[in-house]
């Protein structure tokens, strides 16, 4: 209710209906008693949110969206990534690009500040009902593994072994994150042939109607020259 009432224009369903359970689910973690945020779940939400408004109409409407969602959940827009400030999920990004298998995994032996948002995960994970883990969380994983170039199955084994996540659940994640990504691609090949269509078929009536002025107006013309 807080979104809608905050974006009140209309959103196309293709992107809507997702938008809708993604809140939903996003509004159950947010209120568990374990919850705490780190920017690792942060950046796993803008991925998420990127893939799912990729080739939105306007890019206004689009961050305007992403604003009035976190809002909803009565957190801040501006700490889960950039607006006028580098925030948690472009930091985590930028160091990430930086980074390799092996200091991906041994973030324990050095100083530094996503370092130490790694041991804090680490440790709050290793003790019950300290950490709650979400989908969100591996698919921001997945995604500081891509922005490091790593390939190797193994080191996210190795990540999640050092991090105290569960492995079988970020697969398990990461398999319903990649089917969305391939149901939203073949929604948004749908939506786009149907507006292709709807722009053609709206052609064809305009000129369709032209035609029709252009014949009425020589008709009067000749029949106003008799």
């Amino acid at each position: 209710m807080n979104f809608l009432t905050t974006y009140k224009r209309p959103i196309p369903t293709v992107y809507n209906t997702v938008l809708q359970e993604l809140i939903v689910q996003q509004h159950l973690i947010r209120y568990k008693k374990s919850y705490q945020y780190d920017p690792v779940f942060a950046l796993g939400f803008v991925t998420v949110y990127d893939q799912l408004m990729e080739g939105y109409p306007s890019e206004e409407d689009r961050d305007a969206i992403f604003k009035a969602y976190i809002e909803a959940l009565k957190e801040d827009p501006q700490q889960y990534r950039h607006y006028v400030y580098r925030v948690d999920a472009q930091k985590l990004e930028e160091w990430a690009r930086t980074q390799n298998a092996n200091t991906l995994v041994d973030f324990s032996s050095r100083d530094g500040e996503i370092e130490n948002i790694f041991k804090d995960i680490a440790q709050r994970a290793g003790t019950k009902d300290g950490f709650c883990y979400s989908r969100l969380f591996a698919v921001g994983l997945f995604r500081l593994l891509e922005l490091a170039n790593v390939t190797d199955p193994t080191i996210l084994e190795k990540l999640c072994a050092a991090l105290n996540v569960n492995k079988k659940s970020v697969d398990r994640d990461l398999d319903v994150y990649r089917n969305l990504l391939s149901k939203l691609v073949q929604a948004k090949e749908l939506l786009k042939e149907y507006v292709e269509r709807e722009k053609k078929k709206r052609g064809e009536r305009e000129s369709q109607k032209a035609n029709e002025t252009v014949t009425k107006c020589l008709g009067d013309y000749q029949y106003a020259g008799r």
